[in-house]
């Protein structure tokens, strides 16, 4: 994903939220400033590249549909579905992650040599600031949501979990499947619920772009807003 691809579909995020950008561009400057001179991990060596993937939610139908990411080539697990699918038994090829929830499961998969993609963005410096000095960054791959600062990257994607999606698609998946999202989910908060239909419009545009259609979206596809890319 060009930036330059990316950048009209981050505005209208913005606006619809009415999050600040240099809000993201503090995060993303933080970010290469607490990386220094590291030396952080190469996705290519993931083995995305023609690969079934699952990305996997952290919805309530996560554990009932483990036997679907169990069955991929590469498991990218968003946020707590890290912990929850490696407690069902399925192992977990990287952490998708914010860090506002299970940030020590991310130093945790680092140190034993599990890649972890650390994003950035307006709210989470602290976080940051607390977490990324712990991790092995040498499985750290780290994102933005606004104008990439190597080596901060932006592969596209908004919530976790279509980040993971948009990221598999950067390193050359073959297919997508996605155990444990519930867009109807009735205990996420109004901004969830928000964000949830970001995810849904950014993966319609994502199997547009892939000429593939993705399974969670069955059913959906028609109520779907088309997301406006210039």
């Amino acid at each position: 994903m060009e930036f330059r691809t990316w950048e009209p579909v981050y505005e209208a995020i913005l606006d619809d939220f009415g999050y600040p950008r240099d809000g993201d561009e503090r995060a993303c400057d933080r970010f290469v400033e607490l990386l220094g001179d590291d030396r952080t991990y190469d996705p290519a060596s993931l083995g995305l590249d023609g690969a079934a993937v699952a990305v996997a939610g952290a919805g309530p139908s996560l554990e009932s549909e483990a036997d679907r990411a169990a069955d991929a080539d590469v498991v990218l697990a968003a946020s707590t579905a890290a912990d929850r699918l490696r407690a069902e038994g399925v192992a977990i090829d990287c952490m998708v992650t914010d860090l506002d929830k299970n940030a020590d499961a991310g130093r945790e998969l680092t140190a034993a040599g599990t890649p972890v993609v650390a994003h950035a963005h307006g709210d989470n410096i602290p976080a940051l600031e607390t977490h990324i000095p712990a991790y092995d960054s040498e499985f750290v791959v780290p994102t933005t949501q606004a104008a990439p600062a190597s080596p901060v990257r932006n592969y596209g994607g908004f919530t976790d979990g279509d980040r993971a999606a948009f990221f598999a698609d950067q390193f050359g998946a073959a297919s997508l499947v996605f155990p444990g999202w519930d867009f109807e989910d009735p205990s996420v908060t109004a901004e969830k619920r928000q964000k949830l239909r970001w995810a849904e419009r950014l993966l319609r545009w994502l199997e547009q772009r892939r000429g593939e259609r993705f399974d969670v979206l069955d059913g959906r596809r028609d109520d779907i807003e088309p997301v406006a890319t210039d």
